[in-house]
């Protein structure tokens, strides 16, 4: 498989293609909702592409996604923003796909202004845990037993990094 890819704003033409991705890669290991099951929502339902990076594959399409969202809509919390998805396709991954989101996503935060970005994962995603702590993120938190997921009380652990500097 070639690897390479490319990084880019998400556009409209992508729906399709970012909504199939997220089913896809769908897992009780990262997700809170059930298993999405047609009729399918709108990728862009509740922010448009402009809050999305995408990675291209060669010849490929598109093989994964970072979300960035704010974690509230409070004036005194402008200057944070959130991570509210990243995928990225079993065929693309082990080729750097996910680190490029996170740098590239950590531009984007930056150039809105952010001074902090933070995320939440899953206690038992150790995974997503070590790429978000190899991306300079840190647990801050964690809310024991936050979440009841496929018969058993799942962590909600909370992650940031500065921007700043």
């Amino acid at each position: 498989m070639p690897s390479q890819f490319t990084i880019r704003a998400a556009s409209d033409a992508d729906e399709g293609p970012l909504g199939a991705l997220d089913r896809r890669t769908w897992s009780p290991l990262h997700a809170v909702t059930p298993r999405p099951e047609p009729p399918y929502p709108s990728f862009f339902a509740t922010t448009g592409p402009e809050d999305h990076l995408v990675a291209d594959l060669t010849g490929r399409g598109l093989v994964g996604y970072v979300r960035l969202g704010r974690p509230t809509e409070l004036e005194c919390n402008a200057h944070v923003r959130q991570i509210h998805g990243l995928a990225v396709d079993e065929r693309a991954r082990g080729i750097g796909v996910a680190r490029a989101l996170l740098e590239g996503v950590c531009a984007l935060a930056r150039g809105r202004g952010a001074r902090r970005l933070t995320l939440r994962v899953l206690g038992p995603n150790v995974p997503a845990r070590a790429l978000y702590e190899s991306a300079g993120f840190r647990v801050e938190g964690v809310l024991p037993e936050e979440f009841w997921l496929d018969g058993a009380y799942v962590d909600d652990v909370l992650m940031g990094r500065s921007l700043a500097g």
